[in-house]
């Protein structure tokens, strides 16, 4: 322990804690170590899925086994026995577990089966296995079940993909469900048919699934988890979930898991709470055990046995489903006992009694094995405190995510849109905003996601242009708060974009400034999926103005990958204009202008720019094909001048991108 881990030896400021980050190194270690002497390796210890559940073993038999240590009995009831609690008992086997084999027809593909616990408490309960393959909704009393799911032929994969090969992630964030047109609840293949082909022909590389570990109410969006290794089955079978990301392989793009182990369901009868009555089986079982903000359940990250169960999830969806990596969900609650109802004003937050060293430790925990069975994994965390570190290598002394959400930028954009005019526009707060981050620690920038779409919130679009949406999308229908917003849209994702991050985010359908906020089927809305798809129609539409947005987002997209952008290295600020509310930066070999004045348009506008010889311009938001007035001429060159300035004409409420000749 006492070498400086290189984290502090990068910022000095977190000297005072070094004996904090070594002691989260070291304790790494010792555990990674004892977890290896015990098993073998990480990977062999991340098998709880296999050993637990209901398995086919070698000989044709069937295995029933589950971690109840303190349940005082436990039998398997199900379509086979006519839900008989008393027929087929298991019995009490080593370590806490109960177990039940039986012979190899007693058991078939399709049936429901349930445990009954007598638990602890003398509760009778009938439960789901905690590692249940599938999980499925009777029809009728909507009901959930586990289900046997044995197949007559293995999914037969067609292509292979290696997440290293994606240096700068750009990444859709996207909900199967949600994902048709219709008025209703879109499957797995639907989405790998119709959906993704979308997707890579806009220039992203990355997917990101929201709402796969099954969940008992549609409307949690995925986030209160049920079943942790069943893909949820009201979008298809397992199979079919292979498919969508076999497919997306095959077309060149990663699919990441919107993995939740920040919390789970509370719901006994379909999720893990209190399986075995005595209250604090995977989770904690005083108030720390509780998540009062999402009315959910916080596990016991410092239980052995809940470590594995969760690497062993890790494993499963790698392993079976070929996922490409994760966005963990809810990071900042896993780090902090007050789950991140509090400020982060200096280092000493990170490191002192509120944080949770236990998911400190499982975080290096899940993100090493996540390397070791796919190198090259993306992991990307979901967390608003900026805890030094969260994106370094776990042997530098960080928790090893690839990068953090920039969560504060789509607050920043909503916050300005909501009380600050256009011609009060700060473009010193605006620059300082979108590049205040950690170094060495990458961000993936994103302007809104499918928290600024949901029912109470607005979309940029939205927020931009409200109903004119609905009466004044016509491109023959001129409306000035239209044109503003189609403005302003197209300048905040790219002025994000360039500026905010080391990657991109884009939530399904945000690209063409889709019309309508999200709303689940519930009882206030009459159950309605009408707030619950996506218009795709809108975006394909030649006479509406949505194409332009379309068209922009994918523009950008394809310039920043010719030049290898956003990438690693931060914008350089080359000039910041308050005067005339102009910011000029550069990215990699791009320079980039940012007119937001409302209406000062500048001719022979001069900055200093890095090179010699020229530019030539490659992005225009004013470009007519994206909804623009075509104020400058494209083909122009510009020549840099003996002093080392550029001079351009930059018209109001624009951007522009300029490439060296």
């Amino acid at each position: 322990m006492s070498e400086t881990p290189q984290l502090v030896r990068d910022d000095p400021w977190l000297e005072p804690h070094a004996g904090t980050i070594a002691h989260r190194l070291h304790r790494f270690h010792f555990t990674q170590g004892d977890i290896e002497a015990r098993h073998g390796s990480l990977i062999a210890y991340a098998n709880g899925h296999r050993l637990t559940g209901i398995h086919r073993q070698p000989d044709g038999h069937w295995m029933v086994r589950e971690w109840l240590p303190k349940a005082k009995a436990v039998s398997l009831i199900g379509d086979f026995n006519g839900w008989n609690s008393e027929s087929h008992p298991l019995a009490p086997a080593r370590g806490g577990v109960w177990q039940l084999r039986l012979p190899p027809d007693r058991l078939a593909h399709g049936l429901r089966v349930k445990l009954h616990v007598h638990g602890a408490d003398d509760s009778r309960r009938d439960r789901i296995p905690a590692c249940i393959l599938r999980a499925v909704q009777d029809p009728g009393t909507h009901d959930y079940s586990g289900q046997i799911w044995e197949p007559a032929e293995d999914y037969v994969w067609r292509n292979k993909f290696d997440p290293s090969t994606v240096k700068v992630p750009l990444i859709y964030e996207a909900h199967v469900g949600m994902s048709g047109e219709e008025g209703r609840v879109h499957s797995y293949r639907e989405f790998a048919n119709t959906v993704l082909p979308r997707i890579a022909a806009g220039g992203y590389n990355v997917v990101q699934l929201m709402a796969v570990q099954e969940h008992p109410y549609y409307g949690s969006f995925g986030y209160h988890v049920s079943s942790f290794f069943a893909p949820s089955s009201r979008f298809g079978s397992p199979e079919d979930l292979k498919y969508l990301v076999d497919t997306a392989h095959g077309l060149g793009l990663a699919v990441l898991l919107d993995i939740v182990h920040s919390h789970a369901v509370k719901n006994i009868a379909e999720g893990l709470n209190d399986l075995d009555g005595s209250g604090n089986l995977d989770f904690h079982a005083d108030a720390r055990g509780d998540h009062p903000q999402w009315d959910s359940k916080v596990f016991d990250y410092g239980r052995p046995e809940v470590r594995q169960f969760l690497l062993s999830n890790i494993r499963h969806w790698l392993e079976e489903f070929r996922f490409d990596g994760f966005r963990f969900d809810g990071v900042t609650s896993m780090l902090y006992w007050h789950r991140g109802a509090t400020s982060f004003g200096d280092y000493s937050k990170y490191f002192g009694p509120e944080v949770d060293e236990d998911a400190i430790l499982y975080l290096q925990l899940a993100t090493t094995l996540a390397n070791q069975l796919k190198p090259g994994a993306l992991l990307i965390a979901e967390d608003m405190s900026g805890m030094p570190g969260l994106c370094r290598p776990v042997e530098e002394g960080g928790a090893g995510f690839t990068a953090r959400l920039a969560m504060g930028i789509p607050d920043f954009w909503i916050k300005l849109l909501k009380h600050v005019p256009d011609e009060e526009w700060d473009v010193g707060e605006i620059w300082g905003t979108l590049t205040n981050r950690r170094r060495h620690e990458a961000n993936i920038a994103y302007a809104e996601s499918h928290d600024q779409a949901l029912v109470g919130d607005k979309t940029l679009a939205f927020w931009l242009m409200d109903e004119k949406m609905y009466w004044n999308m016509g491109k023959d229908d001129p409306d000035v708060i239209v044109e503003r917003g189609i403005a302003l849209h197209k300048i905040i994702r790219l002025l994000t974009f360039a500026l905010g991050g080391e990657g991109w985010l884009n939530f399904m359908g945000n690209e063409f400034g889709h019309p309508e906020w999200l709303d689940f089927p519930r009882e206030g809305n009459g159950w309605s999926y009408h707030f619950c798809r996506r218009q795709w129609s809108l975006a394909d539409n030649p006479a509406l103005k949505y194409p332009y947005l379309g068209a922009f987002d994918r523009a950008m997209l394809v310039t920043a990958k010719e030049h290898g952008l956003p990438g690693g290295e931060p914008a350089e600020l080359l000039n910041l204009d308050p005067a005339n509310k102009v910011i000029c930066a550069r990215r990699g070999d791009l320079v980039f202008v940012f007119n937001l004045s409302t209406d000062r348009s500048i001719p022979g506008y001069k900055f200093p720019v890095p090179g010699k010889g020229g530019y030539r311009l490659v992005l225009d938001t004013d470009a007519s094909f994206f909804g623009g007035q075509d104020r400058v001429d494209a083909t122009l060159e510009y020549p840099v001048a003996a002093d080392g300035t550029l001079t351009i004409y930059t018209p109001a409420r624009t951007a522009m991108v300029f490439a060296p000749l």
